[in-house]
């Protein structure tokens, strides 16, 4: 081989990625720690995939509720309809809401965040407090003029927002870990568990379990191998109770956690448990991702 060639040859093992994954799923959850819905594509927005924890369950004093606290949220399930949000719960007619739906303005907080939001209006409070049997339930809509800041401790100082997320945009996780996971439940003698009951917005195939854990960002490609959108993976996700609550049944049972708890304590969060990466967008706000599109990535280890 020539000089020529063989410089050549280094530099095209030089740009090589080091992880090449490809989009398995792509999922939203309309209202935040309601169900999730599976798409076979999405727009991707600077605070996440479109329509994603766009509105929220408060309760009377305008605190975000989760299935922390009522697990039944579990069982009401959304639609995104061409121009509206339908909710479903079990023994209810369906509650239906237009997407750009106009409200009194009010002020909710979600976590630490106070922010404002559009309340949803009397229709939508009471249905919620019916199908959750829980008084004082209210359902409210990001204000599209408000901004809610992600963290820059965890975004290494890059200005990024998010609506109703626990903190940031977009939550990644790998197929492998899932197989994992279950492959531990299964040798403790318990049922296998869905991707549903972490809530990711983008599951990959082709990676390592956990690999996203040392990718300091990732790319989409579109069909003709050119950049279509940039991800920075800034943070682990800490794991709640929610993981181990039945999303089927809305009945919660240990095992999800305890068996996490075994190899998945996390020193950058202080040990807490962890399971996915949460993602900023750097680049591509308004792309369409699709479920097969190609993602690379490269190791970033400290």
């Amino acid at each position: 081989m020539s000089e020529l060639a063989s410089t050549a040859s280094a530099l095209a093992s030089a740009s090589e990625p080091d992880v090449s994954a490809t989009i398995a799923r792509l999922r939203v959850y309309p209202v935040k720690s309601l169900g999730g819905l599976e798409l076979d594509s999405a727009v991707l927005q600077t605070t996440g995939l479109q329509w994603d924890r766009h509105w929220m369950v408060v309760d009377a004093e305008g605190v975000f509720v989760s299935q922390r606290e009522l697990a039944r949220m579990a069982l009401v399930q959304p639609q995104l309809r061409e121009s509206t949000l339908a909710l479903q719960a079990p023994g209810m007619a369906a509650l239906e809401l237009p997407l750009q739906a106009q409200g009194a303005l009010c002020n909710v907080e979600v976590w630490d965040d106070a922010v404002t939001a559009l309340d949803m209006g009397d229709v939508a409070a009471a249905w919620l407090q019916e199908s959750l049997g829980s008084a004082g339930l209210r359902l409210v809509r990001f204000d599209p003029s408000a901004q809610r800041a992600c963290s820059r401790k965890w975004t290494q100082g890059l200005a990024a927002h998010t609506q109703f997320s626990d903190g940031y945009p977009v939550l990644v996780c790998t197929s492998a870990a899932m197989e994992d996971l279950n492959a531990r439940l299964a040798a403790q003698g318990h049922a296998a568990v869905g991707v549903e009951r972490f809530r990711p917005n983008i599951v990959l195939d082709g990676a390592l379990a956990h690999d996203e854990d040392h990718w300091s960002a990732m790319e989409v490609l579109d069909a003709h191998h050119s950049l279509l959108a940039g991800l920075r993976l800034v943070k682990p996700c800490a794991r709640c109770p929610i993981p181990d609550i039945d999303p089927a049944s809305a009945v919660s049972h240990p095992a999800v956690g305890d068996t996490l708890r075994a190899y998945r304590q996390d020193a950058r969060v202080n040990g807490a448990i962890t399971f996915g990466m949460n993602a900023i967008v750097t680049q591509g706000a308004g792309a369409l991702l699709r479920v097969g599109q190609r993602v690379q990535a490269d190791y970033a280890f400290d």
